[in-house]
């Protein structure tokens, strides 16, 4: 354990570079039958830095290639904990908070069925993923209902943000050309713009 970790009950709790944004591994017991695991028990997690109330879960399915982002809410942010139960995606949030040290700064993950990693996305954070393998089911939870006419988006390959995305698996580098998106989010502005 490192001083940027916490331990409560079935979880290890690290702590990011970026204040707020945490990443959860999950302690697994697994034998020839298969797995048990919890992923989310609010003592435990209030413990670990997550003190939000989850009101809505949803869960996305993609195929490999698609580029999910980067979305945020404007008078309703949402806080985030994420997860994929089929697949692999990469991860990542930016921060937009006003005022913060880090306003700008981007984290990433590797989330996936076989790691079972979660990541905790605060209010202020615009968030996206992209999925690497040939399909991945994601599922998150958020602690405010989703409010369609709400959402703004950030320019996913904004140079001035300037996110690592990685290599899609099976190709040998990251090929922007192969990114699927949705036509809403080849429009989004630059940070700059925003």
């Amino acid at each position: 354990m490192t001083d940027n970790q916490i331990v409560s009950g079935n979880f290890t709790f690290t702590k990011t570079s970026i204040e707020g944004v945490i990443i959860v591994d999950p302690k697994c017991y697994a034998d020839a039958r298969g797995y048990f695991m919890e992923t989310y028990k609010q003592p435990d997690f209030v413990r670990g830095g997550i003190d939000v109330e989850f009101v809505q879960d949803n869960q996305s399915s993609s195929t490999r290639g698609v580029l999910r982002g980067l979305h945020y809410q404007i008078e309703h942010p949402q806080s985030k904990l994420v997860r994929v139960v089929s697949g692999t995606v990469f991860d990542v949030c930016v921060d937009l908070r006003p005022g913060s040290a880090t306003y700008g700064a981007w984290e990433g993950v590797v989330l996936s069925a076989e790691n079972k990693r979660q990541f905790f996305i605060p209010r202020g954070f615009a968030h996206g993923f992209l999925v690497l393998s040939d399909t991945a089911e994601f599922v998150y939870k958020c602690d405010d209902v989703y409010h369609p006419n709400d959402e703004g988006g950030l320019m996913w390959n904004d140079p001035a943000i300037g996110i690592e995305w990685p290599a899609l698996m099976g190709d040998e580098s990251f090929d922007p050309e192969k990114v699927i998106l949705s036509e809403k989010d080849t429009k989004h502005p630059s940070l700059r713009e925003l």
